[in-house]
């Protein structure tokens, strides 16, 4: 049983799929690269929007803007609502037009950092599975002009070279499954956030021109 393709090692694997598994390694390496580090990104840039709104509102209508203010630079590091909303609070002056083109400017500069990978990911779901398939076509041309040489045809040749030629195929497949699952799950994630920053601006915009009015 030593030729059992259940004893080969990854790397005897990697031989078999031939010279486009080097493509499809880089992918991989790409995609999981790119999934750790927007996962680390996300997580670390707060994308919590609710609680800090309330307490946003809870002090503008309180009548102290200041304290909202120095609420949300304290939050502003980390936390992508508190730059957006501090935008908002630090030009209360302005009218409500201009209100919303400061928040929208911010939300879109953030929001368009949240997104950084996303692209890149989608490309890679794309390119993995065809260059999969290539591989799988240039190896299946491979084992055909090895049962065309040979003196001996049997079963077991023509199963092993197609089995050979399909490792690409897998390969490209397990990268594109990857690459698409964690571009969905982001995509979801920061699509929730922009809809409640939205929500938070709106009202916060609305407080400030109340506030101002009375």
């Amino acid at each position: 049983m030593e030729n059992s393709p259940a004893n080969f090692t990854v790397l005897e694997i990697f031989r078999m799929g031939g010279v486009v598994m080097w493509p499809l390694l880089f992918f991989s390496i790409a995609a999981v690269a790119i999934t750790v580090e927007r996962a680390i990104y996300l997580a670390y840039h707060g994308l919590s929007v609710r609680g800090l709104k309330e307490q946003a509102l809870a002090a503008i209508r309180g009548g102290d803007p200041q304290a909202a203010r120095d609420l949300l630079e304290s939050r502003a590091r980390r936390n992508v609502a508190a730059r957006v909303l501090l935008a908002l609070v630090s030009r209360a002056g302005l009218s409500e037009r201009h209100l919303e083109k400061a928040a929208e400017s911010e939300a879109a500069k953030n929001v368009s950092a949240l997104e950084n990978g996303f692209s890149l990911l989608t490309t890679l779901a794309s390119l993995a599975p065809l260059t999969g398939f290539l591989g799988t076509v240039t190896g299946m041309i491979a084992a055909f002009r090895s049962i065309a040489e040979a003196a001996d045809v049997n079963a077991q040749l023509v199963a092993a070279g197609i089995y050979e030629a399909l490792i690409t195929t897998v390969f490209g497949l397990v990268i594109a499954i990857v690459a698409m699952s964690a571009h969905s799950i982001f995509s979801n994630i920061v699509d929730k956030f922009t809809s409640d920053l939205e929500i938070a601006c709106s009202d916060l915009i609305i407080d400030i021109c109340e506030g101002r009015r009375l």
